[in-house]
């Protein structure tokens, strides 16, 4: 019986180590589309197109003071997904990740191996 538990102990410090060297986390991605109302207008709005899993490590940080004693913090953040995955995203989308907006500065493909895209983002916190 002793055995067991020190078995289930081993077994939680590697799950343990995953979870500190995997921090993925589910990334949306956001498109502009077109709509058609009721009245037949086009109305030009950001739809969800995609989900996937992602890494996403916090880069650099600035604080602007604005007008009327308001404080702007941008953040700028590393995306990493599979190549497969986000293939298809472009600069004029958008990722959401945990109810947090990060718009896309520019996307790049490590040494062209197609193997992980890194999605450099900004994030504006007011």
């Amino acid at each position: 019986m002793k055995r067991k538990k020190r078995w289930k102990m081993i077994d939680r410090k590697k799950a343990a180590e995953k979870v500190r060297w995997t921090p993925n986390v589910r990334v949306d991605v956001y498109a502009k589309g077109n709509k058609t109302n009721e009245l037949m207008e086009t109305k030009h709005e950001f739809t969800k197109v995609d989900s996937m899993w992602a890494k996403v490590i916090p880069q650099t940080g600035k604080l602007q003071n604005q007008q009327t004693e308001t404080v702007l913090a941008n953040v700028s953040h590393k995306v990493e997904v599979r190549y497969q995955a986000g293939k298809n995203i472009t600069r004029e989308m958008y990722l959401m990740c945990r109810g947090e907006r990060f718009d896309i500065k520019y996307i790049l493909n490590p040494y062209m191996k197609n193997e992980f895209l890194e999605i450099f983002c900004q994030q504006i916190i007011k």
